[in-house]
């Protein structure tokens, strides 16, 4: 049972009030995007001038895209656990929020949809009829994908909101390709139409975006995978090819055209391959644990988890619940930084079978797991406090379901200690 625990006192109200869920880092990285916008709109020299608000508006999308792109992700990740363990613990305690950069993401699409609206108002009478019907349908497709995209509307309508997200955004690349061929021929004057196009600040911009944007599906496969069940509420998944680096995230599919998931992926030690835990959540996952299928697809390149942010830590605990195991055992097996493991799980055994458990206390044989068909559940920011104290962590990094993960990060960040957790910003 857990003893009795009593919390530090919290931060003064004025460091406090930085750790609310609603002013997260991801959150004032969009509204750092948004005031910036705002500055260049105050200024002016924009209005009237097509060209200049299509090239806002795709800078705008480029940084929404761009932040998302597995390659840059990636970078970004090994840049921040270079980070010597020497440098103050309040500057490393920054540079692991490194993953909230996906608030760039938010702020660069929102400002660029902005954007292009004003453009479309502005262009109406100033274009020709075939380019302001491009606009115009562009505007739509964007509108969909902004609403769809909503926190609200994506967890209600998750399905649609692929869709939306998907074939709008192929659309929106084609039409942005015919827009700047069009928006060219009708400005170039006496100018040779290819060199009007390749001289245009915007269709430099297009084609990085674009580039970044279709590299993951050059690199679209098949796989053969193994599912075992050890549980009707989990699948254990492993596949025989690769071996992506520990601690990062792919996503899968059952058709290359419908719904991609995200699972965090746990190398097979001592050969290739991978192996997932697929829990159920869902429609997707029911059938995926229901059903298992003989192959799965996958595009681009396996990224960096939240997790691997905590190696700037000299010591870390991990509080886990449930699938929540899938995450961090990839940094447990690889014990990058001195951890302590608190799993809390109903039955683990039974639930995820003896061959899991036994690999987890084989890596970690001091690890904490509670199941709480025994026990009941604990207070888990007590509980992730007590791991913290009693192995001298620097951090906390909590994996859970959305509500409980923000409470644990909030309830231990307003005590001034460290913590990470998903953000579902994806």
């Amino acid at each position: 049972m857990l003893p009795d625990v009593r919390l530090p006192s919290p931060l003064p109200w004025g460091r406090r009030i930085f750790k609310h869920p609603r002013l997260m880092q991801s959150h004032r990285l969009a509204l750092l995007v948004v005031l910036m916008n705002c500055g260049y709109a105050l200024g002016g020299q924009w209005w009237g001038d097509v060209q200049a608000l299509a090239l806002i508006a795709q800078l705008n999308f480029t940084l929404g895209i761009l932040v998302r792109q597995q390659f840059f992700v990636n970078w970004l990740s090994r840049c921040v656990m270079k980070a010597p363990k020497s440098w103050p613990l309040r500057l490393r305690w920054a540079l692991a929020k490194g993953y909230h950069l996906g608030g760039l993401h938010v702020g660069g699409a929102v400002c660029g949809t902005v954007w292009f609206l004003v453009l479309t108002v502005v262009a109406t009478g100033r274009v020709g009829a075939l380019l302001l019907l491009v606009y115009y349908v562009q505007a739509l497709l964007l509108l969909a994908i902004v609403i769809t995209a909503r926190p609200r509307a994506r967890a209600r309508r998750h399905d649609l909101f692929e869709r939306v997200h998907r074939f709008g955004g192929w659309g929106l690349s084609l039409l942005f390709w015919i827009g700047a061929v069009l928006l060219a021929d009708e400005r170039r004057g006496a100018t040779p139409l290819a060199w009007a196009f390749v001289t245009t600040p915007t269709v430099w911009v297009l084609m990085l975006t674009t580039i970044s944007s279709l590299v993951p599906w050059t690199m679209l496969r098949r796989i053969p995978i193994e599912v075992v069940r050890p549980s009707s509420h989990v699948a254990l998944v492993r596949a025989g090819r690769g071996r992506p680096p520990a601690g990062s995230a792919r996503a899968i599919a059952r058709h290359p055209l419908r719904q991609w998931h995200s699972f965090a992926v746990i190398p097979t030690p001592g050969g290739p391959g991978f192996r997932m835990t697929v829990s159920r959540a869902g429609d997707w996952t029911s059938d995926f644990i229901d059903n298992p299928p003989t192959h799965i697809w996958v595009r681009g390149v396996a990224t960096a988890g939240m997790a691997n942010y905590g190696t700037v830590f000299r010591r870390v605990a991990y509080l886990v619940t449930g699938s929540g195991i899938g995450p961090v055992l990839a940094h447990v097996l690889a014990a990058r930084v001195p951890h302590k493991l608190v799993w809390v799980t109903r039955d683990p055994v039974k639930t995820y079978g003896q061959d899991l458990v036994d690999e987890i206390l084989a890596a970690q044989p001091d690890a904490l797991i509670w199941d709480t068909d025994a026990h009941g559940k604990p207070d888990m920011v007590k509980l992730a406090y007590s791991a913290y104290d009693e192995s001298g962590a620097e951090a906390v990094i909590c994996v859970s379901n959305k509500s409980l993960t923000w409470s644990v990060v909030h309830g231990l960040e307003r005590l001034g200690i460290p913590a990470l957790g998903p953000i579902w910003d994806s």
